[in-house]
C-alpha cells in the first residue's frame, strides 16, 4: 500500500492507472477505522481494480463547539489495517494540503441538509458535501462506498452527484453492527462503560419501531411520541432526534406507506450516536434496503423513491 499526502502525486499516479484500463474505487473517511469502514473497504476491493481510501478529518463539517479537537485519530493503526486488508493507497492529507487557503466556493443540498441531524447542526452537511466533492474531484473514482449508518448523508451525496452530473456511482453499503445490535461508529470510543451498556437502547429502539410498523401503526406522530416513550425508559439515553420521515426527501410524511426512514440522534453523556432504519406499509424493508427507484422487500424489487444503492 502506498501512502500519499499530496494531491498532485495522487493524481498523477491514479492518471497513469486509469490509463492503463484499471478502475478505481474510493472509500472517504475520517479515520479510526472500525468494522463498518472495512466492510466498505471489502466491497469496493471485490468491484474495483484500484481501492483508495481516504483519511482526513474535515473541520468544514464541524461547529465551533463540536468535537472536532479530540476527535480520534491513529493513523499508523489505520494504515496497517488498510494494508491488512489489500487497500492500494491511503490518501491521507493535512489540512492545510485539502484547504490551502479559507474556501470561498462550498456544496450545499439545502434542502436536505437542514433536516434531522442538519437541523442541530448548522452547516455541517454543507462540510460533508464540499469535501466529498473535493475527493471525488481529486481521486475521480468510477465508484465510491458509504455506510448506510449515516443515512442523511448518503442521501445528500446521491443527490449532489445527480444535480451536478458527477461521474460517480455512490454505493450505499448495509450498517455493521456489534453483537448487541450497536451500529459501529468511530464515536463509540466516547462512551464509558455504564453508557456503552446503556448504548444498546438505541438499536432497540428501532426494533421497537420495526415491531409498531408491522403491527399496523401507520401514523407517523404517534410512532414518534411511542418511540421516544421507549428510549425514555434507559435512564442515560438523551433522545435529541426521534423522526419519521420519507426515505427519499427526508421530509415529514403524513401517513407510513411509502417507505419511511425511522432516524435517531440518541445522547450518551457527551456522546451523540446516530442510527436508523427503512421501513414501508407494514414491512420492514431490510436494516435500509431502498435501491434507486425501487424498494426491496423480501429480496423482490418494488415500486417506490429511495437511496440508489
Amino acid at each position: 500500500m502506498r501512502v500519499f499526502s499530496s494531491i498532485d502525486e495522487l493524481r498523477h499516479t491514479l492518471d497513469a492507472l486509469k490509463r492503463q484500463g484499471r478502475t478505481v474505487g474510493l472509500v472517504p473517511t475520517m479515520g479510526y477505522l472500525h468494522a463498518g469502514h472495512m466492510e466498505l473497504v471489502s466491497r469496493a476491493r471485490a468491484e474495483n481494480d484500484i481501492v483508495v481510501v481516504s483519511i482526513f478529518v474535515n473541520p468544514l463539517q464541524f461547529g465551533p463547539a463540536e468535537d472536532l479537537s479530540r476527535y480520534p485519530r491513529d493513523l499508523e493503526r489505520d494504515a496497517a489495517m488498510l494494508r491488512q486488508a489489500g487497500v492500494n493507497f491511503l490518501f491521507s492529507p493535512g489540512v492545510e494540503g485539502m484547504y490551502p487557503r479559507p474556501m470561498l466556493a462550498v456544496v450545499d443540498v439545502p434542502d436536505l441538509g437542514r433536516e434531522l441531524e442538519g437541523a442541530l447542526r448548522p452547516g455541517h452537511f454543507a462540510g460533508v458535501a464540499t469535501v466529498v466533492c473535493k475527493l471525488f474531484n481529486i481521486v475521480q473514482p468510477q465508484t465510491a462506498y458509504f455506510g448506510e449508518k449515516d443515512y442523511q448523508q448518503v442521501v445528500i451525496i446521491k443527490r449532489m452527484v445527480d444535480d451536478l452530473a458527477l461521474p460517480v456511482r455512490v454505493i450505499s453499503v448495509p450498517t455493521v453492527r456489534d453483537s448487541d445490535g450497536l451500529a459501529w461508529s468511530s464515536r463509540n470510543v466516547y462512551l464509558s462503560e455504564a453508557e456503552r451498556r446503556a448504548a444498546v437502547i438505541v438499536p432497540q429502539t428501532l426494533d421497537e419501531a420495526e415491531r409498531l410498523v408491522a403491527d399496523g401503526l401507520t401514523d407517523p406522530v404517534e410512532l414518534e411520541a411511542k418511540l421516544t416513550a421507549f428510549l425514555s425508559r434507559e435512564p442515560l439515553a438523551r433522545p435529541e432526534v426521534v423522526a419519521v420521515r420519507d426515505a427519499s426527501t427526508l421530509q415529514p410524511v403524513t401517513s407510513i406507506a411509502e417507505p419511511v426512514v425511522v432516524a435517531l440522534f440518541v445522547r450518551l453523556g457527551s456522546t451523540r450516536l446516530l442510527d436508523n432504519r427503512v421501513v414501508s406499509d407494514n414491512r420492514i424493508v431490510g436494516d435500509n434496503r431502498v435501491i434507486g427507484n425501487n424498494r426491496v422487500v423480501g429480496g423482490r424489487r418494488l415500486p417506490g423513491k429511495g437511496v440508489t444503492r
